[in-house]
């Protein structure tokens, strides 16, 4: 008899592979599962999309969360749930540390958690952090591939578009970039002794434009830099194989 998929993502309750990457948009997950060798859809529903395949010979998992923390971590859990134990998040940001370029990888080493949902789970004292050797491995396929890369704190942060009330700012704070889901992964990652980090490619909305925080939310919200230029998609196309490279990479060091 066929097994019951989870509840929430429709995602089967096992066979997946357990390494992961994760992704806010369907179509875009669905061109990552692409660069897979013998890749096939293994369920869609709502935003949750889920392909499985093998690069380079590792067996790797591209999913889907869609847009904001709080429905990302419904799938983080579930492919935990799954048998998946290495998440990287591969998305885009807005840079907020000059010097960081159109189409740059944001490497993040921990994120503010801003996310609308963890601390409703934990005291705000629990850090959200990554796994260092996901850190490294993402910096060595970066070295490797040639690709501009940055390491730092990122700010995920639960609202895309500003409201009445003003943001705290974090100009100063010495933060690489601003995103939506990172600190639910590692949260839920520490939580379930995972290992987890993520790499953003900066869509052009920074802090060399010379915004402040607030500017900075309403720019990605409003579309004022255009996140889909040429740039940007170049970056977007280095960025899917650093990734997957840096999946490979700790796995090979794995015992048998």
């Amino acid at each position: 008899m066929p097994q019951d998929p989870l509840p929430v993502t429709r995602v089967p309750r096992t066979g997946l592979p357990a390494h992961a990457l994760v992704i806010g948009d369907p179509a875009r997950a669905g061109a990552v599962a692409a660069l897979l060798d013998g890749a096939e859809e293994v369920s869609h529903h709502r935003e949750y999309r889920v392909f499985s395949g093998s690069w380079q010979g590792l067996p790797v998992a591209v999913a889907s969360h869609g847009v904001g923390a709080p429905g990302a971590i419904l799938l983080f859990r579930e492919l935990a749930d799954a048998g998946v134990r290495t998440f990287l998040r591969f998305g885009t940001a807005g840079a907020m540390r000059p010097g960081i370029g159109d189409g740059d990888l944001v490497i993040a080493e921990a994120a503010v958690r801003d996310d609308g949902v963890t601390h409703q789970l934990l005291p705000p004292e629990y850090p959200a952090v990554s796994a260092p050797e996901a850190v490294l491995a993402l910096q060595q396929a970066a070295r490797r591939a040639g690709v501009a890369h940055h390491r730092g704190i990122v700010w995920t942060r639960a609202a895309f578009q500003p409201g009445l009330i003003p943001l705290f700012s974090y100009d100063g704070a010495g933060l690489a970039a601003i995103e939506m889901e990172l600190s639910a992964l590692f949260v839920t990652a520490s939580l379930r002794g995972l290992v987890a980090d993520g790499v953003l490619i900066d869509d052009g909305v920074n802090a060399d434009d010379g915004v402040n925080a607030d500017e900075l939310v309403d720019e990605r919200a409003t579309g004022g830099d255009d996140p889909h230029r040429e740039a940007v998609a170049a970056g977007i196309e280095r960025g899917a194989v650093v990734a997957l490279e840096a999946l490979r990479l700790p796995a090979r060091e794995e015992p048998a």
